[in-house]
């Protein structure tokens, strides 16, 4: 069987399941190449399985060699719900899918996608997702959005329908002639689902005038997420973090922004929180775990910025590198 060597790329990779760990090492993984994978349903040991969220993707529009495009995924009872998807993050739903065993990460497996807002770095895998292998997808993707969702949805459909017509009206057997066409659905605040005991729930974010722009909170009966998605301060998140199992949230370190243009520091000031007001934020909030993701550090060292928020809070904070695992302790 051929074998895809992942050396560099996960030379770093932290497995935080239910805990949190500052330790590397550097190994070598072999992995499953160019393999087909169809299914009809979740096997029973998956329907069993605790909810997990796996970090595809901590980046952010620096292209950056370690980070795939900001991309969050949350398995639950055989089901792989992407909450952004971000440049890479379909490579990086593969590779976890056969690094961790999750059949519902391999990319035509995928159900559904929650986009915050939609900037390209949030944005820019969506075909790849829709479309890899669509021809032997059992549902289209679904794909909730804020406003503009259709817009997107259409292009990329339309930019596909060529190689549709070629392989529907070819000799390529085509299991579902329906299968590269996205459903989407425009975000309102609440619950946009609830299925299999999981509910995701939308609210308002602060991405100055980007508008709307969405975080969201995932409940199941073990565990609570928040996933703030790019936003300045903001109470409404702070209340809908209280005393959450995971907060999943974006940061811009202080001192990396001074180093920025005054007219960057203004931007940046508005639609991201740095990291002295996510202190402040989750000292009000009281997440188990605070998790950083979609750092802007410019130029600064990455562990910085846990230095910048530890000196106000308290609580457990972890940086996120792509791959890295959480589940409730």
């Amino acid at each position: 069987m051929k074998t895809l060597l992942i050396l560099t790329a996960l030379a770093s990779l932290l497995i935080n399941c239910g805990a949190s760990t500052t330790a590397s090492r550097e190994f070598a993984i072999s992995l499953p190449s160019a393999r087909i994978e169809s299914r009809e349903m979740p096997t029973q040991r998956e329907v069993l399985e605790k909810t997990k969220v796996v970090v595809l993707g901590t980046g952010t529009p620096i292209p950056d060699a370690s980070r795939a495009g900001s991309s969050i995924a949350v398995i639950h009872k055989g089901n792989a719900y992407l909450f952004d998807v971000g440049a890479g993050a379909v490579r990086q739903a593969t590779i976890a899918r056969y690094l961790y065993d999750i059949p519902s990460l391999y990319p035509s497996q995928i159900c559904c996608v929650f986009l915050s807002h939609l900037h390209s770095d949030h944005t820019l895998d969506l075909s790849e997702l829709a479309h890899t292998l669509w021809w032997r997808r059992s549902n289209p993707l679904l794909a909730w959005g804020p406003e503009g969702i259709s817009r997107i949805s259409k292009a990329i459909t339309d930019m596909i329908a060529i190689d549709a017509d070629f392989r529907i009206n070819g000799l390529q057997p085509v299991a579902n002639s329906e299968g590269f066409k996205i459903s989407d659905k425009t975000i309102e605040p609440g619950i946009i689902l609830q299925q299999d005991g999981l509910s995701v729930e939308a609210f308002l974010a602060n991405h100055g005038d980007i508008s709307p722009a969405y975080g969201f909170k995932i409940v199941t009966d073990e565990l609570s997420i928040v996933i703030s998605g790019d936003t300045a301060y903001s109470d409404l998140i702070a209340e809908k973090s209280e005393d959450v199992d995971l907060l999943f949230h974006e940061v811009i370190s202080r001192s990396g922004l001074k180093r920025n243009s005054p007219a960057f520091q203004r931007y940046h000031n508005s639609v991201h929180t740095t990291s002295d007001e996510l202190a402040r934020l989750a000292t009000l909030a009281r997440p188990k775990k605070l998790i950083l993701y979609h750092g802007l550090f410019y130029g600064t060292e990455e562990a910085a910025v846990l230095d910048e928020i530890r000196a106000l809070y308290d609580g457990e904070v972890i940086l996120a590198k792509d791959l890295d695992v959480f589940s409730r302790e």
